[in-house]
C-alpha cells in the first residue's frame, strides 16, 4: 500500500528535477523571475506611494485647505504629532487623525479613500 503511494508521487519528483541532469539552479530561475516581477509591479510602486503620502503629511502647515478621506473640507488650524485640528465652519473645529487627510482642496488626492480604511 505504501509503495503504491510513493509510486504515485514519482511524477511530481520528476517535475522538480531538472531534465537531462542539468544544474538545479536552472529550476530556480522561474521562481526568481516571479519574485522580481512581484517586486517591480506591486511592492516598488506601493513603497513610492507611501513615501509620497508621508512627505505630504510632513509638509502640512497651518492654514492649508485640505479634504479628509471621509470628504470633510476644512483648513488646518493646529498640527499635532498624530492629529490635525480642522476648522470646518465658523467656530467649528474638529480633531482628526493626520492619516485621515486625503489631500489639498482643488488638487488630486494624495490618499485614496479606499486605502485609508
Amino acid at each position: 500500500m505504501m509503495i503504491d503511494a510513493v509510486r504515485n508521487l514519482e511524477p511530481l519528483f520528476a517535475l522538480a528535477a531538472p531534465p537531462d541532469g542539468g544544474s538545479p539552479w536552472i529550476s530556480f530561475i522561474p521562481f526568481a523571475l516571479v519574485l522580481a516581477i512581484f517586486y517591480f509591479v506591486i511592492l516598488l510602486p506601493m513603497k513610492r506611494k507611501q513615501a509620497k503620502v508621508q512627505q505630504f503629511l510632513e509638509s502640512l502647515k497651518v492654514g492649508d485647505k485640505v479634504v479628509t478621506t471621509g470628504g470633510i473640507y476644512g483648513h488646518v488650524t493646529r498640527l499635532g504629532d498624530q492629529t490635525v485640528q480642522l476648522q470646518i465652519a465658523d467656530k467649528v473645529r474638529i480633531e482628526v487623525a493626520k492619516a485621515a487627510i486625503g489631500g489639498l482642496q482643488g488638487q488630486e488626492p494624495v490618499v485614496s479613500p479606499e486605502a485609508s480604511g
